[in-house]
């Protein structure tokens, strides 16, 4: 199964224990097809780097690898109306639609009140975990 990790979910996955980790624990168990697009894996680094220097011992590099070698990459579809209230949150949206890919993992609220949009349904981690993976 394909699915979009926006940022939160991805490092807290890297950082902590929880649902965001087992979805991260399934995706390198070959479960899941993580998507991406070169903006996300550039605010997985970034905002992941910013955590990294709060929590040193946890090492973000070899992660961000497996993600450049097994992650699908996708060039998203431009868009020039706005999708979601932050318009920054709108590269999730446009990264699954243009995989395709039916699912995006998120608590962000303005993910969450656009869930259906273009097919494209928006699971908080804990019910991904419970609906999807369980």
């Amino acid at each position: 199964m394909k699915v979009v990790l926006d940022t939160n979910v991805f490092v807290s996955g890297v950082f902590f224990s929880g649902p965001p980790h087992q979805i991260l624990q399934a995706w390198r168990g070959g479960k899941l097809q993580l998507v991406i697009s070169p903006e996300i894996f550039d605010e997985y680094s970034r905002v992941g780097e910013e955590l990294g220097e709060q929590f040193p011992e946890v090492d973000l590099r070899p992660v961000l690898e497996l993600v450049i070698f097994t992650a699908e990459m996708v060039t998203p579809a431009d868009s020039s109306e706005s999708i979601c209230g932050d318009p920054d949150d709108d590269k999730f949206f446009l990264c699954a639609i243009s995989a395709p890919c039916k699912v995006i993992v998120s608590g962000d609220k303005h993910l969450l009140v656009k869930s259906g949009y273009a097919g494209v349904q928006v699971l908080k981690p804990r019910d991904f975990v419970e609906k999807i993976l369980s």
